[in-house]
This record gives C-alpha cells, sequence and structure tokens, in this order.
C-alpha cells in the first residue's frame, strides 16, 4: 500500500473521528499505516473504547485496528465506585441484580452469578461497560439450569435443604 493513499486515509480516519457525535468530544488521534489504522487518546468508559474500534473497522480502506485509546476519569475511583456505577448501569438496563453480582479489581470488572440466558450475559457485559472506571469487562456468568439448583454440587443442595432457600436460588454471592 502506497504513502500517500495511507495518508489519504489518516485524513478519513480523523475526519470520521472529529465529525462523529459519539468520538469528537475526546480529540482522538488517527494514523494509517499499510491499511492498519492506529488510534489514539482517551475515553471514559470501555463502552466508548470499543466503540471506537467498530466506527474505525467500518471505514473503506482499513485492513485492521489498533486501539490504543485508553479508559481513564476525570478524577480519583475508587473500586467501590467504580462497583457502584456498574451496579446502576446493571439496574438501568433491567438485569436482575439479585442475580448478578460485581466485584472490581484495579478497573477489572467482574461479573458472577447465574442469568437466564446468553442475551442477558451480553446485556450484563454491555451495562457494565458503560460505568466510568471500567478498564476491563470478566464475565463469570453462567446460564441458569431450568428448574434445578444454580450448582448441583452436594454442598449446594445441602445449603439449599437447610437454609430452605429455594426462593433466592440463583442470588449472586461475592465473598
Amino acid at each position: 500500500m502506497s504513502a500517500e493513499r495511507d495518508e489519504i486515509l489518516t485524513r478519513k480516519v480523523q475526519e470520521v473521528l472529529d465529525s462523529d457525535v459519539r468520538t469528537r468530544e475526546y480529540g482522538l488521534k488517527a494514523d494509517v499505516v499499510d491499511g492498519k489504522a492506529r488510534i489514539t487518546g482517551i475515553v471514559d468508559t470501555l463502552a466508548e473504547r470499543e466503540q471506537v474500534s467498530r466506527i474505525v473497522s467500518a471505514i473503506e480502506g482499513i485492513r485492521a485496528v489498533e486501539n490504543g485509546v485508553a479508559v481513564s476519569t476525570d478524577g480519583a475511583i475508587t473500586d467501590d465506585d467504580v462497583a457502584f456505577e456498574v451496579g446502576e448501569e446493571l439496574d438501568a438496563a433491567g438485569i436482575n441484580r439479585r442475580h448478578v453480582g460485581v466485584k472490581c479489581v484495579k478497573g477489572v470488572v467482574f461479573l458472577q452469578g447465574r442469568v437466564d440466558s446468553p442475551e442477558e450475559i451480553e446485556a450484563a457485559r454491555a451495562a457494565a461497560a458503560r460505568a466510568r472506571g471500567v478498564k476491563e469487562v470478566v464475565s463469570q456468568l453462567k446460564l441458569r439450569s431450568p428448574g434445578g439448583y444454580d450448582d448441583e454440587s452436594l454442598e449446594a443442595i445441602f445449603h439449599h435443604q437447610v437454609n430452605n432457600d429455594r426462593e433466592d436460588e440463583g442470588e449472586a454471592r461475592i465473598f
């Protein structure tokens, strides 16, 4: 690929980033070499970072995207703050919080619990990615078995029987 073509693509990618309502406020920078776009800058959420890759990869002539965009917030945000914001995003997305727990370690969010469908897993992951301070989302969500206990281990069955807690089956517990 020629240097002239890369320069044209660089201008096109930069123009798209500068004019797109989802990215223009961040002042992201683009460079294209051999059809591979490298994007740098800072955004507020993981979801915005992922959106940058989707926007740029849709541009004709771009063969690959190296997303060097960092996720940062304006001020100090603790893991507890991140977990709280993820909880708010899960609530807003209609995710049953009794079934999905959140733990955050250095900006990496872990989603734990059992849900009813693969779509609910993806909805929870997408909701978590929209929260400020999230650098990565690790889904440890599992599908709930229909009509059975969450976990068929002897320990889980014993727990359910002794505590008579079938009504809170699937409740996420993070220790």
